[in-house]
């Protein structure tokens, strides 16, 4: 089979369209023959070795998939070959097989192409995580997110909406902030020409936002949590700009602001429970019509390399999706 593999950690570039064997599943696992795969900004930082997860060389990226099932290991029950599913997988994705565990394994829903399947899991899983679970958004409540045209912010609109909250969202380009009002975002912020903090407090009388959403982290962080109001919660999602901040505690301390970090995949390997409840309400919502990824373009897998490097860079909108034959 095609895979995209890394051998050792270093620029983008080195990633290779590859034949290599095809993965055997072991007990708890199954075989998928990948229909379409999901870009990331975690496949940017994992092959250059700046993730917390790392993974055995050589390995593939790719954390999310759609396919159908080619085999099954011993001891899997409740799927059979044939089975058209989806998969939060970590890495592997980018290959036209890959292996994937059955408490990351579901069935693709009604009305959901594999496109759709492989755009879904990690972004809506993610968002529907923070917000309802860790920062317990209610309906009324205002909802600031940041970086909001990439695959997290996008699915954070949707679900902020979802959940009844008025949502703002801050992007850094007026591209970016168009498509952010496309999928249902009350109120916009371009924060490379307007003063986050400012227009935010015009927006909500001086009060600020209830919970601040934040894939970004860098410079953003900061004027994130001074537009962040009294006992405001403050969400820790992600880095895509590149730099941990580095932020002052007084911060937190003058309004009682909460600062919570979001770890999803940690949460569901505590409590499998939690993902299956929460996936549950998620395909919900897309048969409803409440929520659906934008995918912005679709790619081979020589081509996600290029990919791979755009999205490091921030210059993604939405959700790239990988189809391995193409």
């Amino acid at each position: 089979m095609k895979a995209l593999m890394c051998h050792a950690y270093g620029p983008i570039d080195n990633l290779k369209v590859e034949d290599v064997p095809s993965p055997q599943p072991g007990p708890d696992q199954v075989l998928i023959t990948v229909k379409a795969a999901a870009l990331n900004f975690p496949d940017a930082l994992v092959v250059q070795g700046l993730y917390q997860h790392k993974p055995t060389f050589p390995f593939s990226p790719g954390g999310e998939v759609a396919g159908v099932i080619k085999a099954l290991g011993a001891n899997v029950t409740g799927f059979s070959v044939g089975d058209r599913v989806l998969a939060s997988i970590g890495t592997g994705g980018f290959a036209e097989e890959c292996l994937a565990s059955t408490l990351r394994l579901m069935p693709l829903a009604d009305g959901m192409d594999f496109e759709l399947g492989a755009a879904f899991t990690l972004t809506y899983g993610t968002s529907l995580h923070a917000l309802q679970r860790c920062a317990q958004l209610k309906a009324g409540e205002t909802l600031l997110v940041l970086g909001a045209a990439g695959g997290v912010g996008l699915a954070a609109i949707e679900i902020g909406k979802a959940l009844g909250a008025r949502v703002i969202a801050a992007a850094s380009t007026d591209e970016k902030l168009a498509l952010c009002r496309s999928v249902g975002a009350d109120e916009t912020v371009n924060y490379t020409t307007e003063d986050l903090r400012k227009r935010v407090d015009a927006l909500t009388g001086d009060k600020g936002a209830d919970v601040t959403y934040d894939p970004v982290g860098g410079k953003y962080a900061e004027a994130g949590l001074r537009a962040t109001a009294w006992r405001g919660r403050f969400l820790v999602v992600g880095f895509a700009a590149g730099e941990i901040p580095k932020i002052p505690l007084n911060l937190a301390l003058l309004k009682e602001r909460f600062i919570i970090g979001v770890h999803w995949g940690e949460a569901v390997r505590r409590d499998r429970s939690e993902f299956t409840t929460d996936m549950k309400l998620l395909h919900e919502w897309f048969a409803a019509g409440r929520i659906k990824p934008v995918i912005s373009e679709r790619l081979d897998l020589a081509q996600a390399v290029d990919a791979i490097k755009r999205i490091a860079n921030r210059q993604v909108m939405g959700k790239v999706v990988v189809l391995p034959r193409g």
